[in-house]
């Protein structure tokens, strides 16, 4: 990995709640909201945008731990937005912040860690089957 990252190091992505993203039940709408599975996962896409500039070319990461909670309601149609605030390294594994917010407020908030991997490592576990990348 590339050095630069530093507490500062922050990533944001955008969206409005669709009908797609509500909360479901065996394929059937339970709320009329963001489901929590919704916001990790724009929770986790702010976390790979904030790593992706730092990858060295022959380098991925692999998201390995999510820690949320989801503190409010998001309805269809309502802008929100995660943002990822870079934490800390341990070895290979990259630690970052995370919040999602809609314009009233905050919504969720928690820790995203990915693990760095060998771009050919990771294509042998795609195509040829294998474990989940090691410590």
């Amino acid at each position: 990995m590339r050095a630069g990252l530093t507490p500062a190091s922050t990533a944001r992505v955008d969206a409005v709640v669709t009908e797609d993203m509500v909360a479901t039940l065996g394929g059937r709408p339970v709320h009329p909201v963001l489901a929590t599975a919704r916001m990790i996962e724009w929770m986790e896409w702010a976390g790979r945008r904030l790593i992706l500039p730092y990858l060295e070319p022959d380098e991925d990461a692999v998201g390995y731990a999510v820690n949320v909670v989801h503190l409010r309601p998001t309805p269809v149609g309502m802008p929100f937005w995660a943002i990822a605030r870079y934490l800390r390294t341990e070895g290979r594994r990259v630690v970052a912040a995370v919040e999602a917010y809609n314009p009233e407020g905050l919504i969720g908030r928690g820790e995203f860690t990915q693990v760095l991997v060998a771009r050919s490592d990771l294509e042998a576990r795609f195509y040829r089957g294998g474990s989940e990348p090691a410590d």
